[in-house]
């Protein structure tokens, strides 16, 4: 197997473990929306991962989505310890990684991307007819 085979299996693990608690075991009102772990990539030396958070809302304002992502930033970095202790409990390591979260965009600029094409498509339909 390559070097990251076992970094990969770690990953996905962890992911699975949080994701399984945010759903049923974590109780923060903070994470009150809808928050998925869409990806979560643990170093070589597996002693930080860093997980990516999308969070679904329909928030579309600029003020009140920062504001909504800093709060479930807030409460996921509170369960940390939570976390910590589930994943080594689950995957009985000796040294469980340290957890790093942050939000991931990539929907939103997806989206965006989508909308360019969309606009570039009917320019170019507009100036064909």
């Amino acid at each position: 197997m390559g070097k990251g085979y076992r970094q990969g299996r770690l990953s996905e693990e962890i992911r699975k473990i949080i994701s399984e608690m945010l759903l049923r075991e974590v109780k923060d009102p903070r994470l009150s929306s809808l928050i998925t772990i869409s990806e979560v990539k643990a170093t070589q030396d597996g002693s930080y991962a860093v997980c990516y958070v999308t969070i679904l809302s329909a928030a579309k304002d600029g003020d009140a989505k920062a504001k909504e992502e800093a709060e479930v930033l807030a409460g996921l970095n509170s369960a940390k310890g939570m976390f910590k202790k589930e994943i080594g409990h689950q995957i009985r390591m000796r040294n469980v990684p340290d957890l790093i979260f942050k939000i991931d965009h990539s929907m939103e600029y997806g989206r965006h991307i989508s909308e360019v094409l969309k606009t570039i498509k009917k320019s170019e339909e507009n100036r064909n007819e």
